[in-house]
């Protein structure tokens, strides 16, 4: 597939890679001629330098003969009016990233009045995210299927966990809970575990069920399922104004620190239920003086990578035991070292935005079980998909599982049908209207149902 990237910031770079890796051909436009070189030296794509709102520009990178135009420059107008031109000059699918919140809630009418295929979000997504998690403090991270009927979340073991040294086989058998472990994380080691596999403490385990499987399986295994009472957000920026309103919603409390007073002033107009600190707030005294050793929660987001992490790490060592962790990373890509820390819920919007191109791309490509959900877990080396059965599909329906030739590494999770979620076994078949997560290694690369099929 053909696809031209406009914008050649964090974002567009990022999912250049991603596309790239999944084997498109990519262009990218951008003003900035160091960003040019810096894409162009990692990744294998055509780089033209130029303005995304010019349709000579546009001309030049190839828009009439592009099946896919990204608009993700950090003007929301010109991403706009670069979709609103590109449809004049091309047939190609349009997606454009539109992120302030005035536009929040428009975006149904972009994509019907200006023809685009998606809006994206991040920094709403991101807040999204981040608000299940501290609503459930005890996960690393939240995913959604099936219109948020299945979760899938992720915990880590602690040395006190009833878990450490069961089997696969042996929890299900002790605790006969509906849910599934379908990924564990040990170290640099990524598995989708057999029964046999045994959990050790440190293990970042993923789970599949229902919202009120998590929470009984939680219990069951003595872990904290109510949500944290008040929340600190050091940054004021869109995510955080997303954030807050999510949380404020849930009735959760919440303070922020923002150091430009406009911008804290601002905030204060918008989330009036919210209290806000005009401040430093990588300055300790503050924080002490602010309660940071009392919150429940705590979200880094100021626009500083290093700035989030330094102030996670100090928070963990001043709040409370179970205080809740999320730290927003959007540039660093040390993964080792940042495994290293040990923070404890890690946010990053540009993967966020790559997650949801690639879910459209896939669903481009597949002719029938269209991909509705695609997140990818351990540093994107697995991938939890969700596919929407169609009446085309006849490799995988009616057919008992036990005998489908699945490929290795691919794991049927859970079956969503009618209403009704069902772990399946080797007897369970795959019907026609079915909603199936599917988890599998990333460098399957699944498009479709079929797809997890032995070729």
């Amino acid at each position: 597939m053909k696809v031209l990237i406009v914008g050649c910031g964090k974002v567009g770079s990022n999912l250049a890679g991603q596309l790239c890796h999944e084997g498109h051909e990519v262009t990218i436009l951008d003003l900035v001629d160091d960003h040019m070189k810096d894409v162009s030296n990692a990744y294998d794509v055509m780089g033209i330098i130029g303005d995304g709102t010019s349709i000579e520009a546009l001309k030049d990178a190839g828009i009439a003969q592009a099946d896919l135009l990204c608009a993700v420059m950090d003007s929301d107008e010109a991403n706009l009016l670069c979709c609103l031109i590109a449809r004049q000059l091309s047939k190609a699918r349009l997606i454009a990233r539109v992120r302030k919140p005035v536009y929040s809630k428009e975006t149904q009418f972009f994509r019907d009045h200006f023809d685009l295929a998606m809006v994206i979000n991040p920094e709403l997504a991101s807040a999204a995210e981040m608000a299940r998690i501290f609503r459930l403090p005890s996960a690393i991270s939240i995913d959604v299927f099936a219109k948020g009927r299945v979760e899938m979340m992720s915990f880590r073991v602690k040395a006190d966990s009833p878990l450490c040294g069961l089997s696969l086989v042996e929890l299900r058998s002790k605790y006969r809970q509906d849910v599934l472990i379908c990924v564990a994380e040990r170290g640099d080691e990524v598995v989708i575990p057999s029964g046999d596999f045994v959990i050790q403490e440190g293990d970042i385990l993923s789970i599949v069920a229902n919202q009120q499987g998590v929470s009984s399986f939680f219990e069951a295994i003595g872990v904290a399922v109510n949500p944290v009472k008040n929340v600190m957000i050091v940054g004021g920026g869109t995510m955080t104004y997303y954030l807050a309103k999510a949380l404020l919603s849930s009735g959760i409390k919440v303070k922020i620190i923002e150091m430009k007073r406009p911008r804290a002033e601002w905030l204060a107009e918008e989330l009036p239920a919210a209290e806000i600190i005009c401040g430093d707030g990588t300055d300790e005294e503050l924080l002490q003086e602010e309660g940071i050793s009392q919150v429940q929660g705590l979200a880094a987001l100021t626009g500083i990578d290093e700035e989030n992490i330094m102030l996670s790490l100090y928070a963990q060592s001043e709040t409370s035991v179970n205080a809740k962790i999320v730290t927003k990373i959007n540039r660093i890509t040390f993964n080792k070292v940042i495994d290293s820390m040990n923070l404890d819920s890690i946010i990053n919007p540009k993967e966020l935005t790559a997650e949801y191109i690639l879910k459209y791309i896939r669903s481009m490509d597949a002719t029938s079980s269209a991909v509705e959900n695609l997140y990818r877990l351990a540093d994107g080396r697995v991938e939890a998909l969700e596919f929407h059965i169609y009446e085309e599909e006849k490799s995988v329906t009616g057919i008992k599982l036990q005998d489908l030739k699945i490929q290795d590494n691919v794991l049927i999770a859970k079956i969503f049908r009618k209403g009704q979620l069902i772990t399946p076994s080797g007897q369970s078949e795959l019907q026609v209207g079915d909603s199936v997560v599917v988890v599998a290694m990333a460098d399957r690369k699944l498009s479709r149902i079929g797809d997890i099929l032995k070729r």
